[in-house]
């Protein structure tokens, strides 16, 4: 499970790097998931985001914090089907709505986010272990 929270951790870093060089490549490939079958497969990356990281909580470096994460993405991916097309196109809209500057804030917490998520599920090295990684 760890090597899925890593895969798609590296996948919302990816995201979030073409959010911060061209938001409106971004927002075109969001777009796309606009349909039926887009918010189905957004809600499903989330649960298996959320149980990827919740699995590999125990094993990770702030286990309570990638636990309480996994957990809250897996309840979003849980309801993101309640919401509705109609919602997440209104959600988009109003995303693409706020400028590129907005878009690109979020790429950037997005890269933050993704990074953090890789380092916390990634193995810890020993204390007092001095080789270089």
């Amino acid at each position: 499970m760890k090597t899925v929270a890593s895969l798609l951790s590296l996948v919302i870093t990816a995201m979030g790097v073409l959010g911060v060089a061209s938001p409106a490549a971004l927002l075109s490939a969001v777009r796309k998931l606009a349909s039926p079958a887009g918010v189905y497969t957004a809600a499903a990356l989330r649960l298996i985001m959320g149980s990827a990281l919740h699995l590999s909580a125990p094993a990770s470096r702030v286990p309570a914090i990638v636990r309480a994460l996994g957990d809250l993405t897996f309840a979003t991916g849980a309801i993101t089907p309640v919401f509705g097309l109609e919602r997440f196109r209104r959600i988009i809209t109003w995303w693409a709505a706020r400028g590129h500057s907005f878009v690109r804030a979020w790429s950037v917490f997005a890269v933050a986010f993704g990074l953090f998520l890789i380092w916390a599920v990634s193995p810890a090295r020993p204390r007092g272990d001095t080789r270089a990684s």
